[in-house]
């Protein structure tokens, strides 16, 4: 029915490596999930699928002697939401998660390939950006370090080569201590679709709770990839945690966004939900971090 030539089922991460060096047309796969939809557009033909679905060595979510979190990227979306490292230390990256599909998909999805993929309307990706992650792959040429934020080309291309793996997902301690945050999806069904846009505040208060040293604002479907509003991010660093403040940056941050007209919403609509949502991150996440809003 479809015209596949081979899938090699991988036993470990240099067996997967090798495969991936010695063809051409590999493709990674793990749950799978978007397989059939790839093969129905034609996007797979002629295509090496290469499963790491029984590479266990990918799953995990484990912190190091420095804080650091790393996340397997075989890990699926059930268990990035029940872990208890995610839970304690950055559980909007779990809530994130718990936000995909429905629970059959979320327990063969995984978060590396949610963000190999590419596509901006990933529910665990804003999170990632607003966190600073720093994907880490593997090729027969070694292993490197990209940053999220140089991890997107454009919509459904990352820099990742052809050769190489994703192995992982690191998140360092400097960029979940003392933060708090508040990821909103917004989609046209309340189960089971996609994100029609995706918002993320995730902020760092001072000590006396009445400034927010530090902003990060992220989004999904504002624009052809996860995207940061840095411009406003910068504007509003170590201003004074205010209702006022809030409804300023909820305005202001569509001047960094670029969303897209489409059969699912129209750039306008797009527009008032991303205003609208991120407004509400930011007052769930301040008032997490122990801030106090005037009424």
């Amino acid at each position: 029915m479809y015209d596949i030539k081979n899938i090699y089922r991988a036993k470990t991460i240099d067996e997967a490596i090798k495969l991936l060096d010695e063809h051409e047309d590999g493709v990674i796969i793990s749950g799978g999930s978007d397989v059939l939809i790839s093969l129905r557009d034609g996007g797979l033909q002629e295509a090496n699928l290469i499963s790491i679905n029984e590479v266990d060595e990918l799953s995990y979510v484990k912190m190091d002697d420095e804080g650091t979190i790393h996340i397997g990227s075989k890990t699926c979306f059930t268990d990035v939401h029940g872990s208890e490292i995610i839970e304690k230390y950055v559980p909007m990256l779990g809530y994130a998660a718990d936000q995909v599909g429905g629970p059959q998909i979320r327990n063969i999805g995984t978060i590396g390939g949610n963000v190999c993929n590419g596509m901006t309307s990933a529910d665990t990706a804003s999170s990632l950006v607003a966190l600073d992650a720093i994907m880490v792959v593997k090729s027969v040429n070694g292993t490197r370090e990209i940053p999220i934020k140089d991890w997107y080309v454009t919509a459904g291309k990352t820099v990742r080569e052809h050769n190489e793996l994703l192995i992982e997902i690191k998140i360092t301690k400097d960029n979940y201590e003392n933060y708090y945050g508040r990821y909103i999806k917004y989609a046209m069904r309340k189960a089971m679709d996609i994100a029609t846009i995706g918002t993320v505040a995730y902020v760092k208060l001072s000590e006396d709770k009445k400034n927010i040293v530090d902003l990060r604002l992220s989004f999904g479907v504002a624009g052809p990839t996860p995207m940061r509003a840095r411009n406003v991010e910068e504007r509003f660093n170590n201003c004074e945690v205010s209702l006022e403040n809030v409804v300023k940056i909820s305005e202001d941050v569509l001047n960094d966004v670029n969303p897209r007209d489409s059969w699912r919403a129209s750039k306008i609509f797009r527009q008032q939900i991303i205003k609208e949502n991120i407004k509400r991150c930011l007052i769930s996440a301040i008032t997490e971090a122990g801030g106090e809003l005037d009424a």
